[in-house]
């Protein structure tokens, strides 16, 4: 008899959310191997290829082209080898699978797997709906698998997933964990990756007498999935616990206050029309934010809302970086050598006399993180949307590796070839307008870095020199953008010093 399972939305990286089917690379009925590419989904930044862990046929489609899922939605059914039309309908429907379980816009309560490839046998999907309601006793499988003697060690669990462990009998040498000692969370992912099933954590058994708040909910951190699915059943998400990461509202906190407020079937959310002059669309055109705007938007509207931004602006004089920069061309003229991959250096060798901005800020834990190392990110703009590679650990590096491995991380960015770790962190970012003839502009940070630098156009401009001469120089004006928690003002004016030290004596810098 044929194995049938179904392919989900992966997990890639700590942060991902959500991914937005971008096009199927195999055809239905059409056989496949493992490690082949099956689909391409766009996350956060980029574009991934999620491959096959087995070998397999492709049965059925669920997810659409251009849908955007929460990770773990289902995308897809497959089977070991060839089935019919009938039997995957029969397996699905001895499955108890409905559509719930393909998309996040329905909201009975549903057990749905996590992973890459899951099987679901009767066992794990059988009454899941009536467990819920009534007999705890269902409400949960344990797979034999991760069965065994619960180690006590308090270094090794949270003391909350202490008690779950021992009270599902698992094992925690089978479990691991996302951070420094497993939560709950990970217990639960171990189960749903081993094909079992648990009411998540926080979800009431019982529905209670509860009355939603009527307040402005706007400004309560949460998931964007949670956030549409709130607006899409009339929940409040000042109602709502904060589980997910960043104290952040997350999807399954949304599920546990409708179940509470017997929202049983979404309806649709009342809009106000953007434009009453006439439904003829000759006057506009509408397109859905993609994957990567949606992240920006996010992002920035957090850092805005969460960090009080303070600015400090100063000039510098370019000309003796100028004539570095057409000295080392002619010394290598096998690398393009850019004001910018001078700039990066002259702010790796600033972060390093000025500590204190080379950081990140745990919001969450409220924790700032020191590096040794500069790691610095620079903003590269594509049409569709901000993208911010890192060159790790610039301060150790020459002026012409910096200008070799950017030019490298430039290309692989537009060629959607970065990886995860080449675009997540940094400790510092700058963003460069200066090509497009911006003399001067504010970036917004990006966290989890605290600082920002603006950088403009170099401009011939008017100075008084040291005998109160006007003379014209080589001018341009850079902008500091800082998270006041973390860095004081007098802090950022110390950089911006240091930084004005290395541009206009870059000799310096090759010290």
């Amino acid at each position: 008899m044929a194995n049938i399972y179904v392919i989900e939305v992966p997990k890639w990286g700590l942060t991902m959310e959500e991914g937005t089917l971008v096009k199927w690379l195999v055809s239905v009925d059409e056989s496949f191997h493992k490690g082949q590419e099956l689909c391409e989904i766009e996350t956060s930044k980029i574009i991934n290829v999620l491959e096959a862990s087995r070998d397999g046929v492709m049965c059925r489609f669920i997810a659409k082209i251009g849908e955007t899922l929460p990770v773990g939605a289902v995308l897809a059914v497959c089977a070991d080898q060839p089935v019919s039309e009938e039997e995957v309908d029969t397996w699905i429907k001895e499955q108890n699978i409905t559509s719930d379980l393909f998309c996040d816009t329905e909201i009975d309560i549903n057990i749905t797997q996590f992973g890459k490839d899951v099987e679901l046998n009767s066992v794990q999907s059988a009454d899941i709906h009536s467990s819920v309601t009534s007999d705890h006793s269902k409400s949960e499988y344990i797979p034999e698998i991760l069965k065994g003697a619960c180690n006590a060690d308090i270094n090794l669990a949270t003391p909350h997933a202490l008690k779950k462990a021992a009270q599902w009998g698992i094992d925690l040498r089978k479990v691991s964990p996302c951070g420094k000692r497993i939560s709950v969370a990970d217990l639960e992912n171990a189960i749903r990756n081993e094909g079992g099933y648990v009411i998540p954590f926080g979800y009431p058994l019982t529905r209670k007498a509860f009355s939603g708040s009527c307040g402005d909910d706007t400004d309560v951190p949460a998931t964007p999935v949670a956030r549409r699915l709130a607006k899409k059943l009339g929940v409040n998400l000042l109602d709502c616990r904060r589980t997910a990461k960043s104290s952040r509202v997350c999807k399954a906190d949304v599920e546990a206050v409708a179940y509470q407020l017997n929202i049983g079937q979404s309806t649709e959310s009342s809009t106000i029309p953007l434009c009453t002059e006439s439904s003829d669309h000759s006057y506009f055109t509408t397109e859905p934010l993609s994957a990567v705007r949606k992240t920006i938007a996010s992002r920035l509207q957090i850092s805005k809302q969460n960090a009080p931004h303070y600015r400090l602006t100063i000039e510098l004089n370019m000309e003796a970086l100028l004539n570095l920069k057409d000295k080392l061309n002619v010394t290598y003229p096998d690398i393009n050598i850019t004001v910018n991959d001078i700039l990066v250096k002259s702010v790796s060798q600033a972060l390093i006399k000025v500590p204190e901005l080379n950081i990140q800020f745990d919001e969450k834990q409220q924790l700032i993180r020191r590096f040794v190392h500069a790691d610095v990110a620079i903003a590269v703009a594509l049409p569709v949307g901000l993208f911010t590679p890192v060159l790790r650990s610039s301060d150790k590096k020459s002026i012409t590796e910096i200008a070799s491995e950017l030019h490298q991380l430039f290309n692989r960015t537009r060629a959607g070839d970065l990886q995860p770790e080449e675009y997540q962190g940094g400790t510092f970012c700058i963003s460069n307008l200066g090509m497009y003839g911006i003399q001067q502009f504010d970036a917004i940070i990006n966290p989890p870095q605290c600082a920002i630098l603006a950088v403009g156009t170099i401009e011939p401009r008017v100075v008084v020199n040291e005998n109160n001469e006007a003379i014209i120089k080589e001018m341009m004006t850079v902008s500091l953008s800082c998270d006041h928690r973390v860095i004081d003002g007098a802090t950022g004016a110390i950089f911006l010093q240091n930084l004005k030290k290395f541009v206009e004596m870059p000799e310096l810098m090759l010290a």
